[in-house]
């Protein structure tokens, strides 16, 4: 298990990494931001590290975004939100484009840039499963003939969820990755129905999926307010404030338009010790999420003199995930039992030192009108695990050991190698099912490997922080049955559950989606695919170097990158 302490040997190290990562010259009004690992890929496709997400966002923009403060979607690319329209069963979402609006060669940002990008999100040869579910609800793509800014999106609803989705990806440049306009005559429908039809009608799209694939992701031009200037892998990446970024020239520009840092340097340091020491030394500003008990014991010392400590709950969800294809874990009430091998609110003591809070399901206690506050929060309860495996049909042997059709109950709980809050969880699992006479192998991965043993099913069960967000609701990726082999990695196929997550993404009255949601977390809690141990507090350190404005939020990253900047009165 990873130590919290270091003594001479990781103070040297810390030393020569905090060499490595300052090897480059500081610019005045940089802000230097932590990250504990390296983003890996910039490819807006195959992203899904959280410092890659970062980083895409900056560079590049969306039709809308979902603000922190108001919790809702507001507009970015758009002028303003979708107007809403019905065609028969269809709803129809018009959206005009920022006049403003360019792209870093000075080319407005039209509509048939949208156009190309739902293509690319559905063309075959590229990694796009998970865009494809995300949003399959858009149908076609009608470009208005007299305004090269406004188009309409053919959707199957007209829900606030589908709403905010329907302008929540990123805006791809036609000019670059298609100059010829290849795609142009490719219709969406087609490519959204029969894949193999698309490629056979139309050659370009394998022309296409190639020329995406040998691109550099980092040299994709975006419209976001950066530029990305340095990338040295696992040391640092830079990002510079686009002297003529087009927003600028937005009148009254609201706060999600407004870049403030005029560089943004990512400072790579994977050890915990190490990069205290470079806050507490002034190499870096920001320290985002670090361990929890290192932010209570910081926030009582002298250090507060020089530094803001910041809180807020968010959305990030630690979950137990249980691979249900999995023989030994097929039975529900097998599953149920194992929740309750969980010691919660002593987890939440050891991995968050309190910092975090419990909730029934995937639904943020914070949603009031939808959180199911009449299911029981989930117990650690080893007496009554035993009877769920009775019935279940598992029979207890003089020895202890629990067995079943001459197969014995033995499992691994998987997690990320790194994550000393995971292995804790593992262990604490591991000990109390030891106890009951299951035989649990606790079993940490390289990150990369655990996503590919995941979604192939080859886990019995798991350990994973979920991020997510106030705005929309959206289980299909990972509950649905169409969502195995992307995100779906408790592999859970149920009938009900594909029907309700259907209704819960199309409802569009809010009292009637609320219904919904807590028959879901119901369906859930009876079903137990995976059980949520706790919603962490986003938790931030900052040097006094930083304006005072700093705040910690809800969603990921836990800051707003936009809003940071140095203190007027301690510019180097």
């Amino acid at each position: 298990m990873k130590s919290f302490s270091f003594g001479l040997l990781a103070l040297l190290l810390g030393c020569i990494g905090l060499t490595a990562c300052t090897s480059q010259p500081d610019a005045p009004e940089s802000v230097r931001i932590r990250w504990a690992t390296d983003p890996q890929t910039l490819d807006p496709l195959l992203a899904t590290a959280p410092q890659a997400i970062e980083v895409i966002n900056l560079l590049h923009g969306s039709l809308l975004v979902g603000d922190y403060q108001s919790q809702r979607y507001v507009p970015w690319l758009a002028q303003s939100l979708p107007v809403v329209s019905r065609r028969d069963s269809l709803t129809l979402l018009t959206y005009t484009l920022r006049p403003e609006a360019t792209w870093d060669n000075g080319q407005p940002v039209v509509a048939r840039d949208v156009a190309f990008t739902l293509k690319v999100l559905n063309c075959p040869g590229l990694p796009t499963e998970y865009m494809r579910a995300q949003y399959g609800f858009v149908l076609d793509i009608e470009l208005d003939a007299s305004n090269a800014r406004r188009f309409t999106l053919v959707c199957q609803s007209a829900s606030q969820d589908i709403i905010g989705s329907s302008g929540d990806y990123l805006i791809l440049p036609e000019y670059s990755l298609d100059p010829q306009g290849t795609l142009r005559p490719v219709p969406l429908p087609l490519l959204r129905t029969d894949t193999l039809a698309a490629v056979q009608r139309y050659p370009a799209l394998r022309a296409l999926a190639h020329r995406y694939r040998t691109s550099p992701p980092n040299k994709l031009p975006g419209c976001g307010p950066y530029t990305l200037t340095a990338w040295a892998k696992n040391r640092y990446l830079r990002l510079q404030r686009k002297s003529k970024w087009w927003a600028r020239n937005v009148r009254n520009a609201p706060r999600w338009l407004q870049a403030n840092a005029p560089q943004l340097d990512f400072r790579i340091i994977p050890d915990d010790a190490t990069a205290l020491l470079a806050l507490r030394r002034g190499s870096i500003d920001l320290y985002p999420m670090p361990t929890a008990r290192e932010f209570n014991r910081l926030r009582h010392s002298a250090d507060t003199a020089n530094l803001f400590f910041r809180v807020a709950d968010s959305y990030d969800m630690t979950v137990v995930g249980f691979n249900t294809q999995r023989p030994a874990l097929q039975n529900a009430l097998t599953r149920r039992a194992l929740s309750m091998l969980f010691d919660i609110p002593g987890l939440v003591q050891a991995t968050q030192q309190g910092l975090a809070y419990r909730s029934v399901s995937l639904i943020n206690p914070h949603d009031k009108l939808a959180y199911n506050d009449s299911l029981p929060l989930p117990a650690f309860n080893p007496k009554a695990a035993a009877g769920l495996l009775q019935q279940a049909g598992w029979r207890r042997q003089p020895n202890g050991t629990w067995w079943q059709d001459g197969k014995q109950l033995a499992l691994g709980v998987s997690y990320k190698a790194e994550d000393s809050g995971h292995e804790i969880i593992a262990l604490q699992f591991q000990a109390a099912a030891k106890k009951l006479g299951i035989l649990v192998k606790a079993q940490p991965r390289n990150s990369e490997l655990l996503k590919k043993r995941l979604r192939k099913g080859e886990i019995d069960m798991y350990v994973r922080t979920m991020h997510g967000n106030p705005f929309s609701y959206n289980f299909k990726p990972i509950l649905h049955s169409k969502g195995i082999g992307i995100l779906n990695y408790t592999h859970f196929q149920n009938a009900e559950g594909d029907r309700l997550i259907d209704a819960i993404s199309v409802e569009q009255n809010t009292m009637r989606k609320a219904k919904l949601l807590r028959r879901f977390q119901t369906l859930l809690q009876q079903e137990s695919p995976l059980v949520v141990l706790y919603f962490a507090r986003h938790r931030l350190i900052a040097s006094r170097r930083l304006s005072p404005t700093v705040q910690a939020t809800s969603i990921q990253p836990g800051y707003d990158a936009l809003q940071l900047k140095p203190n007027s009165s301690s510019r180097r």
